[in-house]
């Protein structure tokens, strides 16, 4: 099938929407409201970033990594990547029956279905595609069995040979984010503590199983330093440091407890586990836990003087990091401005950590992800902005 204009942004659900079916197909029953979607409701539409993905990966001598000062006797090297990312969301699922059994009674989801695009854009010009995600996040209410809170879920496919079910909690505050460090150092399996740093993760080192080896022109552009291989989630600090963000609702979530007792979890296909049931596994990936962070910004922005029958003014918002992707407002005033105007104006971005465990050759190495995420189509300022 050649589609000579495909869909940048397809939309996952079309026409469909879960519903619970009638007992008596004769009695026309009103559509019941959907379930809620909690914080969900604010996954909408299509969002776009530059971001940065760190993970180590084996190598072996059977097909080896080639790079241009080569390192022998290293079985593992170490990806760096500046990405590109398309996060697209369809419209919800609307009710999902879950059946319950006594004392627990029926529960209703609400789902929200998701496609992740990711692409390396380390070497300037050249876009390389290394993830794929297709998933759903669910938003699942309180229960008395199991006793639980409100919680939401995020299940996705790897292409890799892993599925992942997360799930965690949430919390609205007021103001900015807190966002604790992430750290990339492997480890001994088991023991979080036994830490076990690679020169890789030195920046100023271009002689080690790392790619790319020779950091210098990231280093003097300030897109991959020390500060950021020690720390990640540097780059999303960064991004909001001259931001004004006025609300955070924070999803916590992870295949593991916490956030949740139990559920959730990692399946992997054969050669991820590798031979002897995992006991000499060549990437299982154990563990995922993630941080998303939806915030609301509030932006002034610089209106110049505006014409009746002109095209709407479009503005884009203050980077506070050189080079990323910034939100871009589409302004058309109800009438002429003769002069100059500020006003002010409320956009929501996503941004998230994520970090993937995988155990090979002894010890779990962290897959570290890290992105900011704005509308990737303009935002319409409304009539009501003006007063």
């Amino acid at each position: 099938m050649n589609d000579s204009n495909p869909k940048v942004f397809p939309n996952l659900t079309g026409d469909f929407v879960w519903s619970p079916v009638r007992p008596d197909h004769k009695v026309v029953t009103p559509p019941a409201p959907p379930a809620p979607l909690g914080p969900l409701a604010a996954f909408v539409g299509d969002w776009v970033g530059q971001g940065f993905n760190t993970i180590f990966r084996p190598d072996n001598a059977v097909t080896p990594t080639p790079l241009p000062f080569p390192i022998t006797g290293s079985d593992n090297i170490l990806e760096l990547n500046l990405t590109s990312e398309t996060l697209s969301f369809s419209p919800s699922l609307g009710t999902v029956p879950n059946r319950g059994t006594q004392p627990q009674g029926d529960i209703f989801l609400n789902g929200v279905p998701y496609l992740q695009k990711v692409n390396d854009v380390t070497t300037h010009g050249e876009s390389v595609g290394i993830h794929f995600e297709p998933g759903i996040w669910i938003h699942v209410p309180a229960t008395t069995v199991p006793p639980q809170g409100e919680t939401v879920c995020r299940m996705g496919s790897i292409p890799h040979g892993t599925t992942i079910e997360a799930q965690g909690t949430f919390v609205t505050v007021n103001g900015p984010p807190k966002i604790d460090p992430a750290d990339i150092t492997p480890f001994k399996i088991g023991n979080p503590a036994s830490k076990i740093k690679f020169s890789s993760q030195t920046a100023s080192d271009p002689k080690t199983p790392r790619i790319p080896q020779d950091l210098s022109s990231f280093i003097a552009a300030g897109t991959i330093t020390q500060a950021i291989l020690d720390d990640p989630n540097k780059l999303l600090r960064d991004h909001i440091s001259k931001q004004k963000i006025t609300k955070t609702i924070a999803i916590i979530i992870n295949t593991q407890a916490p956030p949740v007792p139990f559920g959730g979890g990692t399946d992997n296909i054969a050669f991820l586990l590798g031979q002897a049931a995992a006991t000499a596994p060549n990437a299982n990936a154990v563990q995922m836990t993630a941080v998303f962070w939806i915030e609301t910004v509030e932006e002034v922005i610089h209106v110049p003087p505006f014409k009746l029958g002109q095209p709407p003014h479009l503005i884009s918002a203050k980077a506070s990091v050189p080079g990323q992707r910034a939100a871009r407002f589409a302004v058309h005033p109800p009438g002429e401005l003769n002069a100059p105007r500020e006003i002010t104006v409320h956009f929501t971005q996503i941004q998230y950590t994520q970090t993937v465990f995988l155990n090979f050759k002894g010890l779990t190495w962290p897959h570290v992800s890290v992105n900011t995420l704005v509308p990737a189509h303009d935002i319409v300022i409304p009539p009501t902005v003006w007063g």
